[in-house]
């Protein structure tokens, strides 16, 4: 590290394995212990019963959720034989976890353990080495921003392994977010008939060369490749034998790693760089979290194509709510070698290995503070010292009021639009914390919220039926939802996986500073079906949305189980969750 380092302390008391036991805890609660109503509350411990092996755990609670998200305080504990009570790590706790799935799922999963004990190894690096100042400090508005994205400590807080990375420390701490990096992209060049562009707008590639000043030949185009990929394609066993042999034949041309500094931002691959104000969402064949992040040939073409589809739509429901914004996704750039450069696996693996996405910069927001909503959200300080989190930007000494004022704001900016694109116009964002921001105010209060990623966003098969018939068939099944998977996603992403997280943000801030207010959530709650009833009244009472405000559960995603099961991300299911808002219409 080039900046001074923190403390090895980390986050005081709450080390990688306090913090790891805690979230795993935390999952299953949410996923299969609530559920099948095997917890409850005694003596402030919250204690969880594993029925198919007879273990019981507990975990005092700092502050007990509405809606479950508990926070706690203090070891995991295990019932002993003799009634007593043994503190287990996040180790042992897995395996209690390991076992209780096997007998309820009928198989067992080799992998979770070292995954679960992989995530807490590497936080356990981050709070240790996590540098007090950025490799390349931004000024201004753009690094206040980018401290924001690079803040994550903790990452995904109903995630079993939120931190779980393929490869070793050593590899990916360069272009670790949380480590504050930031590096030059490896730029390659290829002939214009060999590249394949998806555009809108070519300023991302294009542009970003002519500020480089690279070398690129006449009749070649530049080629943006994370430094990171370019190694991992190199040593791929398909990619790597048509990469030395396009290298070798002039057909693809090595520039180097030069031109201007990129930022990683909390996705660890989609990267900042605040000259342009522009950002690339390149492909990482590297696992994070449950999926390999790299750009399939379709998301190349649907990005670009979604940007164009979208642009009515975004620019109506900013109409009726201006203080909704959406970041395009303009362009789209690979290469794509002919039969004489290697076998078609090998050719697929570089052409998607090496896709990278353009993603519109923040523009006019920068007037503002930009802050990811996820890391507002944050349960945990920043060991770096950061003011990221909303307790750290709440200075007015009525903090209930603040609190109050804060979430009335953020929720009217970020429900209607969300839920009108849904309703009106059969598109489904996927707004949890990391692909909203927050634009904050003087008074740091929110005046605006951008979405963006659209790897997510989907339309409403019914409702596009002709739009889809005219994409590439990939693409259109890429990009369709039915009725149910577009409200389980809707209902998931905005109410249980980020507003449940602001809502304890907050309740987290008011009991702080006043201990007794332990139904401050309620409140907020409250709140947000006052927002959403006048919102489906707008909308003319959608039956989904009756339906939520009557009190039908809403649906939450099943992380742990999804991860139980080897799935793909996209294939993960959904459990009841406790409805906060329901009221008699």
């Amino acid at each position: 590290m080039t900046a001074s380092t923190t403390a090895a302390a980390g986050l005081s008391v709450d080390t990688a394995d306090l913090l790891t036991a805690h979230t795993i805890l935390g999952c299953l609660v949410r996923e299969v212990a609530g559920p099948e109503r095997r917890t409850g509350i005694v003596d402030r411990f919250l204690v969880v019963h594993l029925p198919h092996t007879g273990n019981t755990l507990r975990a005092r609670l700092r502050r007990a959720s509405t809606v479950a998200a508990h926070r706690f305080t203090g070891p995991v504990q295990a019932e002993q034989a003799d009634g007593g009570w043994r503190s287990c790590g996040a180790d042992e706790l897995a395996a209690l976890i390991d076992a209780e799935l096997t007998l309820r799922t009928g198989h067992g999963n080799d992998e979770f353990a070292g995954q679960v004990a992989a995530s807490r190894d590497a936080l356990d690096d981050l709070l240790r080495t996590r540098p007090k100042s950025a490799d390349r400090p931004v000024p201004g508005a753009a690094g206040a921003y980018l401290d924001s994205e690079q803040s994550l400590l903790a990452g995904h807080p109903r995630h079993p392994t939120p931190k779980s990375r393929s490869g070793g420390s050593a590899q990916w701490r360069r272009y670790a977010p949380e480590a504050r990096s930031a590096f030059p992209l490896r730029w390659l060049a290829a002939p214009a008939e060999l590249v394949r562009d998806h555009v809108m707008d070519d300023v991302g590639f294009d542009g970003h060369a002519r500020t480089a000043d690279l070398p690129v030949p006449e009749g070649f185009r530049a080629l943006a490749v994370h430094p990171w990929q370019f190694a991992l394609m190199s040593a791929d066993d398909a990619a790597g034998p048509v990469l030395r042999t396009a290298m070798a034949a002039g057909a693809l041309r090595d520039l180097g790693e030069t031109g201007p500094q990129f930022h990683p931002t909390a996705s660890v691959r989609t990267l900042y760089q605040p000259e342009t104000d522009l950002f690339l969402k390149t492909s990482l064949n590297v696992r994070i979290t449950n999926c390999l992040r790299k750009n399939a040939d379709y998301e190349l073409a649907g990005a670009v194509e979604l940007t164009r589809l979208l642009a009515g739509p975004c620019a109506h429901v900013t109409r009726e709510h201006p203080g909704f914004g959406f970041l395009p996704e303009p362009a789209a750039r690979t290469v794509d070698l002919p039969t004489r450069y290697g076998d078609e696996r090998g050719r697929h693996a570089l052409l998607e290995g090496f896709g990278t996405i353009v993603r519109g910069g923040l523009g006019e927001n920068l007037r503002g503070q930009v802050h990811l909503a996820g890391a507002l959200a944050a349960e945990h300080r920043d060991p770096a010292g950061t003011r990221t989190r909303l307790a750290d930007l709440a200075a007015d000494p009525d903090v209930e009021g603040w609190a109050l004022r804060w979430w009335h704001r953020y929720t009217t900016l970020l429900v209607a639009p969300v839920l009108s694109l849904w309703a009106e116009h059969g598109v489904v964002l996927e707004p949890h914390p990391q692909n909203v921001l927050v634009v904050l105010g003087p008074d740091n209060l929110p005046v605006r919220v951008l979405a963006r990623d659209l790897e997510g966003t989907k339309l409403l098969a019914d409702r596009h039926l002709d739009t889809l018939a005219a994409l590439p068939a990939d693409v259109a099944r890429a990009v369709a939802y039915d009725d149910e998977r577009a409200w389980n996603r809707i209902a998931y992403c905005l109410f249980v996986n980020h507003l449940t997280e602001f809502a304890g943000a907050l309740a987290d801030l008011v009991h702080e500073s006043a201990p007794g207010m332990c139904r401050f959530e309620d409140r907020l709650w409250s709140d947000l079906g006052d927002t959403v009833a006048g919102v489906s009244q707008t909308l003319g009472h959608p039956p989904r949305l009756r339906a939520l405000l009557t009190g039908l559960p809403l649906p939450a995603k099943t992380n742990l189980l999804v991860r139980w099961e080897r799935q793909a991300d996209r294939q993960a299911g959904y459990v009841p969750f406790p409805n906060p808002i329901g009221r008699l219409l």
